[in-house]
């Protein structure tokens, strides 16, 4: 990973919307990917999706000036391997792993991401350390996350590949906790160029894998097209931008706080949109995913409500 050291993150109010923000997006991700995968494959909607977002994002970064790297240091290397890890491998995994596993599996495996990224940023990013009150709110958190789930967390779908759709799940968190820590150590950058750039590696990656894997790109129909779109221009460009913006600011550690929300907008914009059942376990769970927040985030909303008074 790059040498460079980061300073110390800076968790401010903006940190804690656009974090909100996030979670809500991605949490209604998961709704739209079911809604898309009945007219597509699995390796071309990861290619669409990321295609899309890496077209927008580039033509706002050129608009912008299309400047990268705001120092002497750069970090090319880096920059490709970020954007595998965070879009093409990830993508991949996801579209073929939720074709095997449950959703409430899927759901549980992104919030693992909150874990695997301790002990990452302990290692590897200056003023990430992980202390054990840090350590308790999460675990916290991702108890709050299997008690919303429930026993669906962990049900079995009888396909023969379920325990290879259950790793490919697994996979795909451990991409975006690797690419998170290697985005934060990054050199003075800009954070559009940032978004672009690896969106911009994973569709160079996973397009050709997609034509190997499932042949020349099909033509999926209106409403699929439209869910494609959907997807590439909001939860993947839009927001991989703020995405960014918080990593590169607040930290991957805080970054990881909208990987608890994601199940529990999952389940309130199925009540909602899809009228699913449902239970009162909800309250349980959002108190035990609260908790964890306060806890791990201690002094950043000591700041937050300092600021505020």
């Amino acid at each position: 990973m790059q040498s460079a050291s980061p300073a110390a993150p800076d968790i401010t109010p903006s940190s804690w919307a656009m974090v909100a923000l996030l979670g809500l997006v991605w949490g209604a991700t998961f709704l739209i990917i079911e809604l898309a995968l009945p007219g597509i494959t699995p390796a071309w909607l990861a290619g669409y999706r990321i295609g899309f977002a890496a077209l927008l994002t580039t033509l706002v970064w050129q608009i912008m000036g299309g400047r990268l790297f705001h120092g002497p240091k750069s970090a090319w290397p880096q920059i490709l391997v970020i954007g595998v890890f965070n879009t093409a491998l990830p993508f991949l995994l996801l579209s073929w792993g939720q074709l095997r596993v449950t959703s409430g599996f899927a759901g549980v495996s992104m919030a693992a991401i909150a874990l695997m990224v301790l002990p990452l940023a302990h290692l590897f990013v200056p003023g990430e350390r992980m202390t054990p009150r840090r350590v308790i709110g999460f675990v916290v958190g991702f108890c709050g996350v299997l008690v919303l789930i429930g026993p669906a967390a962990f049900a079995s779908t009888g396909d023969p590949l379920e325990p290879f759709g259950r790793l490919a799940c697994l996979g795909a968190a451990a991409c975006y906790s690797t690419a998170s820590v290697m985005m934060r150590r990054l050199p003075a950058i800009d954070p559009i160029g940032l978004a672009a750039v690896p969106l911009l590696a994973g569709s160079a990656a996973i397009i050709p894998v997609a034509w190997t894997l499932e042949g020349p790109p099909p033509l999926p129909g209106g409403e699929i097209l439209f869910w494609l779109a959907l997807l590439g221009l909001v939860p993947t460009a839009g927001a991989n931008l703020l995405r960014v913006l918080v990593i590169r600011s607040a930290g991957p550690v805080f970054m990881t706080l909208t990987n608890y929300q994601v199940p529990v907008w999952s389940v309130i914009l199925g009540i909602v949109i899809l009228g699913e059942p449902y239970h009162p376990s909800l309250f349980v769970a959002l108190a035990l995913i609260l908790s964890g927040v306060f806890v791990s985030q201690w002094g950043a909303l000591m700041r937050l409500f300092g600021r505020a008074s």
